[in-house]
């Protein structure tokens, strides 16, 4: 089938979209480029030259790629909207059924709602629409194979092959299903007010309302029709995806140890291959009904793809759980008789670009040039070809310096089971390395004469990861936790942090960091140092919980990503781990730290969940938890 590739390249990056005021508006918003590039994760110290390392995230919540279409719409979209399947992943529902103890009635009342949904669309709709007869053949397939393994399921022979109004959406299996679990589905179902929204959206997709389009019978042209079809399943395509995605994730977590998994059926339906493929046939027909479409058109495909996945999502949440969850943590949470300690490192775990880098770059910048005369009220500076130079000597040593530091801790035998205090006392010649690394950029200079202004408006337009504002925003505003939330980092300059953090609500005690000193200001190149290395910062995150909610019971949950927060990571009751530090995973390793995806452990929890209670979460057990997005912490803590 013929793809139109080069087009699909051609469209311009765009930011989730927004359906909240025009369900087909074109308009969206620009995403600003970073004013600074990353620099690798184990360094402090980052070059102003422009040869930086990219962080490399995961590209899912463990790790792996499902097998889309290369090039294609379909990864585009998957990809794009990354954010969108991680939420579903970590919703109660999916949560509870990977676990197993999802309730029954549940599950039934789920089931009831899904065939709901997905009857209400049709394929044959979308197949009189298709003008090329590739992508008729393949839509008639998919809508045989339904019927085909409907009525091979059905026991009461109902199966209404005159009136195929089935979509593929994971019903392949569901009349077995119901005998599997012992019940039929009700002849009298009433939609919830999430099904009701779903397939709403969906007729509305195969009846030819979108954007004007003409209803089925009266299109005047062939490419119109086409276009119909290609809205039509560019709103079924997410919801295979999906999935195909979940029943991937969810069977590499069956234990066969722990017996039959009460929902192995749902599992096995769609991580099937079979499924998988009906899932990668839909994106290719997206793919062939697309081709002739304009860029404009394109755009609209793209929200109806990203609305059917927000939609699928609240499906999930809909579902009513009468049992308990351990997602998010603050639904359990009591705040009059507990208090959340929410601790987060700055710099690469908030930030996409180390901070000690912007410091450099706006003192390089703002340095005069070689020719330059200053006046005497200025601060001597050195000019900005020296500035560069002596920060360019100073990355260089620090970077060989940290490695040889780190080669040194990893130097003594490896431990056989978790050891905090071998740790510790490793930690301790790390700390002096950044002491003296500290104090060389003070005897340098290259700090000095930056203005307090530059390095404030530098901060309000920092790139934080995707998410991280977000997550803040509402703890922030969350009433209902009685929390405390602070940031630990090394960085140089506090007012860089707290602009960064304007618009998100943590005041200044939540900082906690090191300043520059000013004068009228401009920066003297001296640093009142208060957290320089791991210990300094263990030893703050000690003093904070000490001074907190002491008449609380109290959950702490540190987020870091570096070897520097090693310490607060695991005397934090929940570690969590965001990014792919080397070193991190090095020097965990070697003395016995555990390294586990959070998603996976959530489930292993939810195991643990009975009636009367709920696990704990305990902190120097030695396990942390890794992520690949602050969605995955968001879904987590506060919930989707």
């Amino acid at each position: 089938m013929q793809k139109l590739i080069s087009s699909l390249k051609t469209l311009s990056s765009r930011q989730s979209p927004n359906f909240s005021t025009n369900l087909f508006s074109t308009s969206s918003r620009s995403v600003p480029s970073p004013a600074f590039v990353q620099r690798h994760r184990s360094c402090k110290f980052a070059s102003t030259t422009g040869d930086f390392k990219t962080i490399t995230m995961a590209s899912s919540a463990t790790g792996k790629l499902p097998a889309v279409i290369e090039d294609g719409l379909g990864k585009k979209y998957w990809i794009k909207f990354k954010k969108e399947w991680t939420e579903a992943l970590y919703t109660p529902f999916v949560i509870a059924l990977a676990a197993g103890n999802l309730k029954l009635d549940t599950f039934r009342d789920y089931i009831s709602q899904d065939v709901v949904q997905k009857l209400c669309i049709r394929y044959e709709m979308a197949e009189e629409c298709a003008d090329d007869d590739d992508a008729k053949l393949g839509i008639a397939e998919l809508r045989k194979n339904v019927l085909k393994e409907l009525k091979m399921h059905d026991s009461s022979g109902d199966v209404n092959t005159q009136k195929p109004d089935i979509i593929a959406c994971g019903m392949l299996y569901w009349l077995s299903l119901m005998t599997v679990w012992g019940f039929s589905l009700p002849k009298d179902i009433t939609p919830n007010a999430a099904t009701v929204k779903y397939t709403d959206f969906l007729l509305a997709m195969a009846s030819g309302k979108v954007d004007g389009i003409k209803a089925p019978g009266k299109l005047a042209t062939p490419f119109e029709k086409t276009k119909l079809a290609a809205y039509t399943i560019g709103a079924m395509t997410p919801c295979m995806r999906l999935y195909a995605f979940l029943g991937k994730e969810l069977q590499t977590l069956v234990d066969p140890n722990e017996g039959v998994h009460p929902y192995q059926k749902w599992i096995d339906n769609y991580s099937s291959d079979a499924f998988q493929a009906a899932a990668l046939q839909t994106e290719d027909l997206l793919e062939t009904l697309s081709v002739s479409l304009t860029g404009e058109e394109l755009d609209i495909i793209e929200k109806l793809y990203f609305h059917a996945m927000k939609l699928e999502i609240e499906f999930f949440l809909a579902q009513p759980l009468a049992q308990k969850i351990v997602v998010p943590l603050s639904k359990e949470h009591n705040p009059t008789e507990k208090c959340l300690l929410l601790f987060s490192d700055f710099d690469l775990t908030c930030t996409v670009v180390d901070s000690s880098a912007i410091l450099a770059e706006i003192a390089i910048i703002t340095a005069p040039k070689s020719d330059q005369n200053q006046s005497g009220t200025q601060l001597a500076r050195m000019s900005s070809a020296d500035l560069r130079n002596t920060w360019g000597e100073l990355s260089k040593d620090y970077t060989e310096e940290y490695e040889q530091c780190i080669d040194s801790i990893l130097h003594s035998d490896k431990e056989d089971k978790f050891n905090y205090l071998g740790l510790r006392a490793a930690l301790e010649n790390l700390s002096d390395f950044e002491k003296k690394a500290n104090l060389r950029v003070i005897e340098s200079g290259v700090l000095k004469g930056i203005n307090a202004d530059d390095i404030k408006r530098a901060g309000g337009r920092l790139i934080l990861h995707d998410g991280c504002t977000n997550f803040f925003q509402n703890a922030v505003k969350n009433e209902k936790l009685n929390k405390n939330i602070n940031i630990l980092s090394y960085c140089w300059c506090g007012d860089l942090i707290r602009s960064a953090f304007s618009s998100v609500g943590l005041d200044d005690g939540t900082i906690h960091a090191n300043e520059l000193v000013f004068e009228d200001s401009i920066s003297t190149g001296e640093i009142v140092k208060k957290i320089e290395s791991p210990i300094d910062k263990v030893q703050v995150f000690t003093k904070i919980l000490q001074n907190s909610c002491n008449d609380k019971k109290t959950l702490t949950i540190y987020i870091g990503d570096s070897v520097g927060d090693l310490l607060c990571l695991l005397e934090a009751d929940v570690g969590i781990v965001i990014g792919s530090s080397a070193s991190l995973r090095r020097v965990g390793n070697h003395f016995g730290v555990s390294f586990v995806p959070l998603f996976p452990s959530l489930v292993a929890k939810q195991k643990q969940v009975s009636d009367e209670s709920m696990p704990g979460w305990k902190g120097l057990s030695g396990v942390l938890y890794t992520v690949s997005s602050w969605t995955e912490i968001h879904s987590f803590i506060l919930g989707v």
